[in-house]
């Protein structure tokens, strides 16, 4: 099988655009939580805290009326973490993205919500008004990936992957396996999306928000706490360029990471209850792909979402493969949920993280549940933590799971 590397990062997130600044943000336990006051205006909707990603420019000659048209901020995003990610890899404007050798695997829970409501009112008023050539390719849940692939040429295979929490992790997991096999030379992946009310909605109806901060949104969420109430919604989007490692070297790429394993599986039992032994098992797919022991991972990045029954039967699982020693730490307390973002960005974070020797703490974690799992929850500045392989986990509705695990590249 074909070793898979990385060789490019590129991300748009609520805590900056780069690991310099992503990693100050985590080294001051602050997080990217805020009030959204417009929120306000809708009635029935009780939270009224979100993470919005810091602001990011366009270069007007590459992003113009033209090359913008088909998409929305969920598009934008994505296209613009992809561009960082390809010319971090050496990558930009190189012949071989328009050779069908490079492929795409992204996604996001759904396109842009303002064209999906375009529809709506369409439903409701018997009336195309405001609906145009390009409100659909803004709306459809590959908008994204579709977008990427116009925007910089690409010719390969296109894998499409909008699981809701996994849509991320899911397009880092199918493009290893797109090199892997030998079907493509390298791959963009990842996953994107743009805070909005409706999402927020969604989550509200399930009483899965966090209601409680609403005037304190730096105290919320709460991965892991008995006091937690819930999640918080955020936006942004992440790229990763993957790579045959042979062709990494050929060329002389700058290698962040390995991928060496990957798992993924369904719970097939409820849509939004997750089942902690289908979550176990995902883990234990990813460990026997890499052909790895549990003892080999020294740290887990956890989906942690600060949901009652998720964080619950997430830290059973992990408790099941690993026992009580595991270092665990949720992201998500720093810049909320990111949804189809989360894989990407936490797998970014997670590799910058083994790569600098510190993992950040879950912030807000004051005192862990009695009904999660005994585990070592990390608190407090963080850790020093010297390793060469971490895990990175995600879990979806519709009972979808993911597991990765990367090794440190060493020269």
């Amino acid at each position: 099988m074909t070793r898979v590397v990385v060789t490019g990062f590129g991300a748009i997130s609520p805590l900056g655009h780069d690991w310099d600044a992503v990693h100050a943000r985590l080294k001051q336990c602050q997080n990217a939580v805020q009030a959204m006051d417009e929120w306000a205006g809708y009635e029935g909707l009780n939270t009224r805290v979100g993470a919005r990603a810091q602001p990011f420019d366009l270069s007007p000659e590459k992003y113009n009326r033209k090359s913008t048209r088909s998409m929305g901020r969920v598009a934008l995003m994505a296209v613009r973490a992809s561009e960082m990610a390809l010319q971090d890899a050496g990558l930009l404007n190189d012949p071989i993205l328009k050779s069908g050798r490079v492929g795409i695997a992204y996604g996001s829970s759904s396109g842009t919500p303002k064209s999906i409501g375009d529809f709506g009112r369409m439903i409701i008023s018997k009336s195309t008004e405001g609906i145009n050539a390009t409100t659909y390719i803004k709306m459809m849940s590959h908008t994204a990936a579709v977008n990427i692939g116009v925007f910089f040429g690409l010719t390969g295979r296109i894998v499409p992957t909008s699981t809701a929490c996994t849509s991320g992790s899911q397009g880092i997991g199918y493009a290893y396996e797109a090199i892997q096999s030998g079907k493509q030379v390298a791959m963009l992946a990842g996953g994107a999306e743009e805070l909005d009310a409706t999402q927020a909605a969604v989550f509200d109806t399930l009483f899965a928000t966090s209601v409680k901060h609403n005037g304190t949104p730096h105290l919320t969420p709460r991965p892991f706490d008995a006091n937690r109430d819930g999640l918080v919604l955020g936006e942004g989007a992440c790229t990763l360029v993957l790579e045959s490692l042979e062709h990494a070297l050929a060329r002389g790429a700058k290698i962040h990471a390995e991928i060496i394993g990957y798992g993924t599986n369904s719970d097939g039992r409820h849509v939004t209850q997750p089942n902690s032994d289908t979550m176990a098992q995902a883990m234990n797919l990813a460990l026997d792909d890499a052909g790895l022991p549990p003892e080999a991972i020294a740290y887990v990045n956890a989906h942690g979402t600060a949901t009652d029954h998720g964080d619950v039967a997430e830290s059973h699982a992990t408790h099941s493969i690993f026992g009580e020693r595991m270092p665990i730490s949720s992201l998500k307390s720093y810049m909320g949920h990111t949804l189809g973002a989360c894989g990407a960005l936490e797998a970014w974070m997670t590799i910058e993280m083994m790569r600098s020797g510190w993992f950040a703490p879950t912030l807000n974690l004051e005192q862990v549940d009695p009904k999660c799992a005994a585990l070592d929850y990390i608190t407090g500045d963080g850790r020093l933590l010297q390793t060469d392989i971490v895990m990175s986990n995600n879990f979806a509705f519709g009972g979808i799971n993911t597991s990765l695990i990367f090794k440190r590249w060493k020269d």
